[in-house]
């Protein structure tokens, strides 16, 4: 059950996830927050020696991942590198726990917020849960109306149809969800002179403490621990059947430790990137990515490593020895440091 404003959301025509979609846009309260949203400065998340954040503890979150905190453990938790996607919080107001997740598709997401709030709902309490979405940005190839967009057509690009689907999970469940944040779709899509949209953010960073959200972007030095083989089991959960219908298990919530599932991929992935490094940046571009001209710099460069390192390592099992999770503790300074089990070690 969708609220705003501390009132239950039910437009006229609530038949279909689109109509919950186009009215939730234009609701003055969400369009007000989505304008105050868009007047923030980004902030720059990063382990550098001049940076405010390298003092706090934070989580970051790849796509296709999802993390719950605790704000006694965590400060911070975040994603960006969002395009299509779209990056999703709940947070439970009396307890302070927040999930995050950067979902990627729509069949992720029934299952997706599932796992999101085996942690965060309390169902003794009534009380409603905050959410904030950001990023999905209008990748349809004209500027139109939302209601234009609706009647031309309802599948074409990525974003809105994760958007209308995210919305439409959000209404039919049982818990309350009081929606302070929707940078979405229009909201967050600049224009150039010739008509084609860019997303004015890519990610967002939770306050924990006091549940306030913010654009944000994450260097290399933050989006960590272990970023090449969060990258692959990125593309390889697509063939691998445990993971179908779910996020990315990748942080355990009562340790604070990232907790990195084990993903298999088969051999033919290497032989599918060992053509695709062969090709161009441009043609890199256009052939992984759903949004070819709204990608960070960085884009290519992540696909070629990730593609490294496949190459160099064609059975998963040399990532994930017996099956078991790769398992990263907080340093002294802020940092990770992989650990072994000890019934690896042995």
């Amino acid at each position: 059950m969708i609220f705003v404003g501390g009132v239950p959301f039910a437009p006229e025509d609530s038949s279909q996830g689109m109509d919950t979609l186009v009215a939730l846009m234009e609701h003055p309260l969400l369009v007000s927050a989505s304008e105050s949203f868009g007047s923030m400065q980004e902030k720059k998340i990063s382990l550098s020696e001049n940076s405010c954040s390298k003092s706090s503890k934070w989580v970051y979150l790849f796509q296709s991942e999802f993390a719950t905190v605790d704000p006694a453990l965590v400060d911070l938790v975040g994603t960006d590198e969002a395009t299509t996607c779209v990056g999703i919080a709940i947070r439970n107001s009396k307890s302070g726990m927040i999930s995050v997740a950067h979902m990627d598709i729509p069949r992720v997401v029934d299952g997706g917020l599932n796992q999101m709030l085996s942690l965060v709902a309390d169902h003794d309490s009534d009380a409603p849960l905050d959410v904030h979405l950001v990023g999905g940005f209008d990748d349809i190839s004209s500027q139109q109306s939302y209601l234009d967009a609706k009647r031309r057509i309802k599948s074409e690009g990525y974003s809105y149809p994760l958007c209308t689907k995210i919305v439409d999970a959000l209404r039919n469940r049982s818990e309350k969800f009081q929606i302070q944040t929707l940078h979405v779709l229009g909201h967050n899509t600049k224009w150039d002179s010739q008509g084609i949209g860019y997303p004015i953010f890519h990610g967002f960073v939770v306050e924990t403490s006091s549940g306030s959200i913010s654009p944000a972007s994450f260097d290399g030095t933050s989006r960590c621990p272990d970023d090449i083989i969060r990258r692959v089991r990125v593309t390889a959960s697509f063939e691998d059947p445990n993971w179908r219908g779910k996020l990315l298990d990748t942080y355990d919530t009562s340790t604070d430790q990232f907790v990195i599932a084990p993903c298999a991929w088969s051999t033919r992935q290497k032989s599918i990137v060992l053509a695709l490094q062969n090709l161009s940046d441009a043609e890199i571009l256009l052939s992984c990515s759903s949004s070819p001209s709204a990608e960070g710099p960085d884009f290519v460069d992540n696909e070629r490593r990730k593609w490294d390192y496949l190459i160099r390592h064609p059975d998963w099992r040399e990532a994930f020895p017996s099956k078991a999770p790769r398992l990263f503790q907080r340093t002294a300074h802020g940092a990770w440091a992989q650990t072994v089990r000890d019934d690896i070690q042995n």
